[in-house]
């Protein structure tokens, strides 16, 4: 290893010239200028056009949608009964996909297989999503393929637990 310390020139000086400042008579001269009345028109077209849009209305089967934000209401009511934690944010819920027709799949896993409520989740889940307004039927899916882990909580399931 190099022990040596390298060595720099300091140069003292009185003063340093300023900067050159920027100056409108510097810029190209091809640049187009608007005038007044030009930029009011199109400040004015730009108005006009954004108070005539409307609200689009969210598909109710995408997320935001009525649908899909009802099916996920409905899985944050059902709570595993060994954690205090709704299923939804416990990160048992995988997908729910939303047909054009309302019909709901909803793919999810249980915290183990041995779980206690193994038989008995997945029918309540069909019973709550089957009763959200819109919803014409409902499949579960239950997966264990990838395995569930803590890190699939959300923060507020974490908190809840305190584990932050």
């Amino acid at each position: 290893m190099n022990d040596e310390k390298p060595t720099f020139a300091v140069e003292q000086v009185e003063s340093a010239p300023p900067p050159q400042r920027a100056r409108v008579e510097d810029a190209p001269v091809e640049m187009a200028v608007e005038t007044v009345t030009e930029k009011l028109e199109r400040k004015r077209d730009y108005l006009e056009g954004f108070l005539a849009e409307k609200p689009r209305d969210a598909d109710p089967a995408e997320p935001g949608g009525a649908v899909y934000e009802g099916v996920v209401a409905a899985l944050k009511e059902i709570f595993d009964p060994e954690i205090p934690v709704n299923i939804y944010d416990l990160g048992l819920i995988y997908g729910v996909d939303v047909s054009p027709e309302a019909s709901v799949a909803v793919t999810m896993t249980l915290t183990t297989p041995h779980c206690p409520v193994a038989e008995s989740m997945p029918g309540e889940v069909e019973l709550r999503v089957s009763a959200v307004p819109g919803v014409r039927d409902c499949e579960v899916n239950l997966v264990w393929d990838p395995p569930w882990d803590m890190a699939k909580m959300s923060d507020e399931a974490k908190l809840e637990l305190g584990m932050l």
